[in-house]
């Protein structure tokens, strides 16, 4: 899941001042989970706009706008008012943005209304998003019990806490478990503690160097 949230109208329209007919993408899967790209969204998107003399051509929610094959099946679907725009304005993650903008033929300006925050898990509640995954390219979940001291803990320690812990909460955030306390009592669980004994060398940076692709099928 890919967390996020709506920028304020005021910098929106700033972005959109040359362009006067809009169509609006938004994306029917994390960016409506978080209410930041759905139905409701656009709608209330397009309202703004038009209040403030924007035409909107029209608009679309493709499931997962930064699949190529769905962004241009939404093209495809919406054609006139896509061609009848001159600029996109997209309610999806900088993903999706730059999805529309790589398959759209034309290329027409295309504008962002959201800001990316992280990549996050999804509570059972629904409304609880929790970053867990710091995409850093050298998983080592299966030697910290599955829990991800990179992205869980404030200073990415990978050797054990910095001394500053207090009642298993981060010193950098008390409002935070102690990322090296949840996977001690984790491992202990498992019984695996030995395991923290072997030092972890610093992280492998060349494997988080941008931008990253894979191609499956193609030797790395």
């Amino acid at each position: 899941m890919i967390v996020t949230k709506k920028k304020p109208i005021e910098e929106i329209l700033k972005a959109l001042e040359n362009s006067s007919r809009i169509f609006i993408i938004g994306c029917g899967d994390c960016a409506a989970t978080c209410e930041s790209g759905g139905e409701k969204e656009i709608l209330e998107m397009k309202a703004l706009l038009e209040s403030s003399g924007k035409t909107v051509t029209g608009w679309a929610i493709p499931d997962s706008p930064c699949i190529a094959s769905q962004t241009k099946l939404h093209f495809a679907k919406n054609k006139k008012a896509v061609d009848d725009s001159d600029a996109f304005l997209v309610l999806a993650c900088g993903l999706g943005a730059q999805s529309v903008l790589e398959n759209d033929r034309n290329k027409r300006p295309v504008y962002i209304g959201c800001d990316t925050v992280f990549g996050s898990i999804l509570d059972a509640s629904g409304r609880g998003f929790f970053e867990r995954c710091a995409m850093c390219g050298e998983c080592v979940l299966n030697i910290t019990g599955g829990i991800c001291p990179v992205a869980r803990c404030a200073k990415s320690l990978l050797n054990g806490p910095c001394g500053g812990s207090n009642k298993g909460k981060c010193e950098v955030d008390k409002n935070n478990d102690c990322a090296w306390i949840l996977i001690y009592n984790r491992l202990k669980e498992l019984n695996k503690l030995d395991g923290l004994k072997n030092i972890k060398p610093a992280k492998d940076h060349s494997k988080a160097t941008r931008p990253r692709q894979v191609v499956l099928g193609q030797a790395e």
